[in-house]
């Protein structure tokens, strides 16, 4: 998450969303980072804490819990702030820097690491001692992911996310699948399977023919078959990471904290090839298509996609599109035998420098709390970290017409894989990025660009 790149946000933009009573200068609030102990009216002794996010699609469940927080300890005012993906970590890291972050933090598995290493979030380790903090209450994983290499730990879950095939209900129907049929895909690299068919049968080109018909132009595509936002860089949580997982790939030589990637694994590469190929067939876009700044969820919703894989955490966003029936199922099976999915989720840490650390601790531990994410899970946005939570925001999907069971499938069968954990995340997606998107816009054989890509990757892994 899990990323935003589609989170409908406005990059470069904090959004006040709660503000203390007296208001000030609204531009100095908007770029207020780190709390102060008061405020202009405030209660003699009450403490602002500062609270960033970037999911805007999740910031009404984060308000409930900052009031509810707030009756319960009156001494304390949360004030939450929201940001476009890109932006808050430039942001956050630049406030690092400056020794001005906010108090708490949504924190990412790819980035924790970071600032972990540098001293920049706090070790919670004893508070939750001393708290009694019961860890099995969270979905298995999720600790892992906030687990430093000293076994120190840097935040506490707040929830978690696998991937799911959303696709237009009605182009489904149209081209004579029923939603059961796609909980029955298979794809593998020689030939794609059920599920490539499954692809071809859903483009259709600009004079009607589809893909799998006699006639058809992979050159002019009216709608695409399966849609994509960008290479995936050595990630590919909903690019390639489903087919390379159920490949029997794995990212690295363990996690979280691994010593060196598998970037140059065969299987990996066996994988790209044939997830490449369906934009040589015309099934999906080209990569410049594909990134030229129309959205997939955008792209779904007008009919320029039939289907894509996306995340969980989208889930609430692709039912409300207007005019257009989304479905979800799960990711087919693969050579393995088993579905795959990256198994991701977020934490909420503590910045090292906040003047109130034990205010701070109060605020995640509530977020951290059958309380809160009980909350979270009323709002069918995420499932939250807590298993007796996820269950409820199951419910939740589930009355909102959202196939819930197709992202918990990975949980219950024990599919989903941990993302990796490393406080070289940057250094690693600064050669697999240009990697990949070179795989992506040629028809060269990516083994050799894979393994020259992983090469490098192993030699930052190793301080060379």
């Amino acid at each position: 998450m899990h990323r935003s790149d589609t989170t409908p946000t406005q990059p470069g933009i904090a959004r006040r969303l709660r503000l203390p009573a007296a208001l000030v200068a609204t531009g100095a609030l908007a770029l207020a980072g780190c709390a102060t102990s008061s405020g202009p009216g405030a209660p003699d002794g009450q403490v602002t804490l500062t609270y960033w996010m970037w999911d805007a699609n999740q910031v009404p469940g984060y308000q409930q819990c900052a009031q509810d927080f707030e009756e319960e300890n009156p001494d304390v005012l949360v004030n939450l702030e929201q940001y476009g993906w890109d932006d808050y970590w430039t942001q956050l890291t630049a406030r690092m820097v400056a020794e001005s972050a906010p108090d708490v933090f949504v924190d990412h598995a790819q980035q924790f690491g970071k600032y972990a290493s540098f001293d920049q979030i706090l070790d919670i380790s004893d508070r939750v001692e001393a708290s009694d903090i019961d860890l099995d209450q969270y979905q298995d994983g999720l600790v892992d992911l906030s687990r430093g290499p000293d076994g120190g730990l840097y935040g506490l879950p707040k929830d978690w996310d696998t991937v799911g095939l959303f696709y237009n209900a009605d182009m489904v129907a149209e081209a004579g699948y029923a939603p059961e049929d796609l909980w029955e895909l298979e794809w593998n690299p020689r030939d794609g399977g059920t599920f490539e068919e499954f692809l071809a049968r859903m483009t259709v080109d600009e004079n009607g023919v589809r893909g799998d018909e006699p006639g058809f132009d992979p050159s002019r595509v009216d709608v695409y078959g399966l849609g994509y936002n960008e290479s995936g860089g050595g990630f590919g949580q909903v690019q390639w990471a489903p087919y390379a997982l159920s490949n029997g790939w794995t990212y690295a030589d363990t996690n979280p904290w691994p010593t060196s990637f598998d970037y140059d694994d065969p299987a990996l590469a066996e994988a790209i090839e044939w997830w490449r190929s369906l934009i040589e067939k015309g099934y999906m876009p080209p990569l410049p298509v594909a990134t030229s700044g129309i959205g997939t969820i955008e792209s779904l919703g007008s009919g320029g996609y039939a289907a894509l894989i996306e995340g969980s955490w989208n889930s609430r966003a692709m039912a409300e599109l207007q005019g257009v029936d989304v479905r979800v199922a799960p990711t087919p099976v693969g050579p393995t035998g088993e579905r795959a999915s990256v198994f991701n989720g977020l934490s909420d840490a503590i910045y090292a420098g906040t003047e109130h650390p034990d205010e701070a601790w109060r605020w995640v531990e509530y977020l951290a709390s059958p309380a809160c994410q009980d909350v979270v899970a009323a709002e069918g946005r995420v499932f939250p970290a807590i298993s007796s939570s996820s269950e409820k925001a199951v419910a939740t999907f589930s009355e909102l017409g959202i196939e819930a069971d197709a992202f918990a499938v990975h949980v219950e069968d024990g599919t989903g894989t941990l993302s990796p954990v490393t406080d070289r995340w940057s250094e690693v997606q600064s050669i697999m990025q240009p990697a990949m998107d070179e795989v992506m816009s040629s028809t060269d054989d990516p083994g050799p660009i894979l393994a020259d890509a992983d090469a490098r990757v192993d030699r930052v892994m190793a301080d060379e």
